[in-house]
C-alpha cells in the first residue's frame, strides 16, 4: 500500500570496527526515537575508507550476507526501523560496492551496485571492485518509492533521471567525498532535483580517513530543487512527501513528455560513435568503413522502465 509520507533520518556516522559496530543500535534508535522510519548511512559505513589506497585488501570485502550484511540486518531488526548501508561484497571472484536496504525487520529490501567508480589519488575504487552491470530499480520503504545511488552515480544523473521515471519520489545517495569539492556536489544534486522532480537525499563520510579529507555536510533538495537541508550536524532528519512530488511534476519541467524511447536511442548512437572513435584511436581503423558496417544495427530499441 502506498504510503503519503516518509521520515528520513540522515547519519552521517561510519562503523568501520567490531567496537564501532556495537554502537550501531543506539545510533539508530536515536535516529528511530525521534521519528525516523528510514535510516540512510554514508558510503560503506562499515567499511573503513579503504580506496584511500591503491591496494585492496581481503578483509575489505565478504560474500553475499556476510558479516557487514548481518550486522545491519540485525541492527534494522533489533531497533524497527529501515536502514540503508552497503558492503563490498565479492561473489565469484568479483568485487562490488553494493548498497544494501533492509526493512524495519530486518529482511533486505534492495541491493544496487555502484555503476562508476573513480580512480584517483584517495578515491582507487577502480581498484577495490568492479562496477556494477544492471540498472537499478525503485525499492519501497513503508509504500514509498525510493531508489538508490552510490556517491558517483549522481555525477551522472541519468540513472536518477530514469528511477523517478519509473516511479521513485526520491533518489538516496550515499557519499564519501571530500569536503573542499561540496560546492560542486550541491550543483549536481539540486539540479538533479529539478529536472527529474524527485526528492534528493546525500549524507557523507563525516571525517578524514587515511589520509583522505573526506566530510561535507547532509544534505535534501525538494522536488523543485529548493534545498530542504544542509547540515553538518551528525543526525538530521527529514520528512518526504508524495504531494510535493506530484505538485512538481504538474509544473514546469515537470509537465515535459519523459521520452524514454528517444533518450535510448540517442545513446545508441552515442555509444555507436564512441566504439568508432576508440577503436580509431587503437589502430589506423577507417572510421567511415566502420560507420557503415555497424549501420544496420542501429535500430533503436525501447528503454524498458519497470513500473512497480
Amino acid at each position: 500500500m502506498a504510503h503519503d509520507r516518509l521520515s528520513v533520518a540522515l547519519l552521517s556516522e561510519v562503523f568501520p570496527d567490531t567496537a564501532a559496530q556495537e554502537r550501531l543500535p543506539a545510533a539508530l534508535a536515536a535516529a528511530r526515537d525521534r521519528g525516523a522510519e528510514l535510516v540512510v548511512l554514508p558510503e560503506l559505513p562499515l567499511n573503513p575508507w579503504s580506496p584511500a589506497s591503491a591496494q585492496p585488501r581481503a578483509e575489505d570485502a565478504e560474500p553475499p550476507r556476510g558479516p557487514r550484511h548481518g550486522v545491519l540486518a540485525d541492527a534494522a531488526r533489533a531497533v524497527g526501523v529501515a536502514v540503508l548501508g552497503g558492503a563490498i561484497v565479492e561473489e565469484d571472484g568479483v568485487r562490488r560496492n553494493r548498497a544494501l536496504l533492509f526493512g524495519r525487520d530486518g529482511s533486505l529490501l534492495a541491493a544496487y551496485d555502484k555503476n562508476h567508480l573513480p580512480n584517483e589519488e584517495g578515491f582507487w575504487e577502480a581498484a577495490h571492485y568492479q562496477p556494477g552491470n544492471a540498472p537499478p530499480n525503485p525499492a519501497w520503504v513503508d509504500g514509498f518509492a525510493i531508489g538508490i545511488q552510490l556517491c558517483s552515480d549522481l555525477n551522472r544523473p541519468e540513472l536518477g533521471h530514469a528511477l523517478a521515471a519509473a516511479g521513485a519520489l526520491a533518489i538516496v545517495g550515499p557519499r564519501a567525498t571530500q569536503a573542499a569539492t561540496w560546492e560542486r556536489w550541491r550543483l549536481v544534486l539540486q539540479a538533479t532535483a529539478m529536472t527529474a522532480c524527485a526528492y534528493v537525499l546525500s549524507v557523507a563520510r563525516p571525517r578524514p580517513e587515511n589520509g583522505v579529507t573526506l566530510g561535507g555536510p547532509s544534505f535534501v533538495a525538494g522536488p523543485d530543487g529548493t534545498v530542504l537541508l544542509e547540515s553538518q550536524e551528525p543526525l538530521v532528519l527529514v520528512t518526504l512527501e508524495r504531494r510535493a512530488v506530484q505538485t512538481a511534476r504538474q509544473g514546469y519541467p515537470g509537465y515535459l513528455t519523459v521520452r524514454p524511447e528517444l533518450y535510448a536511442g540517442a545513446w545508441e548512437q552515442a555509444g555507436r560513435a564512441m566504439a568508432i572513435e576508440a577503436a580509431a584511436a587503437d589502430d589506423d581503423t577507417d572510421i567511415e568503413s566502420l560507420d557503415e558496417a555497424r549501420a544496420p544495427h542501429s535500430r533503436t530499441q525501447p528503454f524498458a522502465i519497470p513500473r512497480g
